[in-house]
């Protein structure tokens, strides 16, 4: 029950109360580029969501079984050169930043040719944006998340597990493609609206993304909130009638 709790928690936490977007400020570029139309910030947004499940996978696999000091296919090939202690010692983390990108761009190719043969109109319309989702630094954060998650941990039973990673990966992408929708929306009537001339553009939305982020602020506790609330208290024994007598 407490693992499906935690579940619960952070995919609530990623797409609402600690927002890629509104709260890290991370993948600014699409936001802003690609928020003009809803159906086109929905398109994207979808996209995300796919890139950076299947980025979060890999990424959390190689990790797992090949990055990480003792990770076992790196300690199994190195142990055919090196001593079988100085193998155990093994540290692939330094190459996390290109397996990431590797993995993230991988996974957009595949999207991209999706897109092009069942989607013409949406791969019109996303433009040159598709293809910048490998530069999306939402999904390489969502990745170094997990990288934290499973090698900087004191506890090895306190390492992220797949379902965990996963479920940050899916709520980061849904939380992305709120903010996106809703920034979207709100262009879309701005463009009927008399903006001074000085804030039109970019500045009127970056404005608009600060007054998001406030109202998104008032998510701040929920995860504790909701934690208190799903999470049984512990029962408290009565001390028996013949033990309170001996206290005595």
């Amino acid at each position: 029950m407490s693992y499906l709790i935690d579940i619960f928690l952070i995919g609530i936490g990623a797409a609402l109360i600690n927002n890629f977007v509104l709260y890290y400020f991370v993948g600014i570029c699409p936001f802003i580029g690609v928020s003009r139309r809803i159906d086109t910030a929905f398109g994207m947004g979808c996209a995300v969501i796919f890139v950076i499940s299947i980025a979060a996978i890999i990424s959390w696999t190689i990790t797992t079984f090949i990055l990480m000091p003792g990770a076992p296919l790196s300690k199994w090939i190195a142990g055919m050169f090196m001593p079988a202690e100085a193998a155990a010692n093994i540290d692939l983390t330094i190459l996390s930043y290109i397996v990431y990108i590797f993995a993230i761009s991988s996974s957009v190719q595949f999207v991209e040719m999706y897109v092009r043969k069942f989607f013409p109109p949406l791969y019109k319309a996303l433009g040159v944006f598709l293809p910048l989702i490998t530069t999306n630094c939402a999904i390489l954060f969502a990745c170094l998340v997990i990288m934290s998650k499973i090698v900087g941990v004191d506890n090895p039973a306190d390492a992220w597990d797949l379902g965990r990673a996963l479920t940050l990966a899916v709520g980061g992408g849904v939380g992305f493609t709120i903010a996106i929708v809703i920034m979207a929306g709100i262009r879309e009537e701005l463009d009927l609206c008399d903006v001074p001339k000085p804030f039109q553009g970019a500045a009127i939305t970056l404005i608009v993304a600060g007054i998001l982020s406030l109202g998104f602020m008032g998510f701040t506790g929920v995860d504790t909130g909701l934690r208190k609330a799903m999470m049984p208290e512990p029962a408290i024994t009565a001390q028996a009638p013949a033990a309170q007598d001996a206290g005595k």
